[in-house]
């Protein structure tokens, strides 16, 4: 696992994830989102990539 170091993402959810399958709900709730418009930081990994390329299209992401 490559980890950037000391880097940090800051991810928005700005659609509401009501009409997608549960599997894309339960990245969200995973990465720590629950409401529209809520901001979250997380660290720069692998793993959360992985998890934001699933669900790109409900999330943006800036560099923290």
């Amino acid at each position: 696992m490559a980890r950037r170091k000391n880097k940090k993402l800051q991810i928005t959810l700005v659609r509401s994830p009501i009409g997608y399958s549960k599997k894309q709900k339960a990245t969200l709730k995973a990465m720590g989102l629950k409401r529209v418009n809520q901001v979250v930081v997380q660290d720069d990994s692998d793993v959360m990539r992985g998890m934001i390329d699933k669900v790109s299209h409900l999330v943006t992401v800036d560099e923290a």
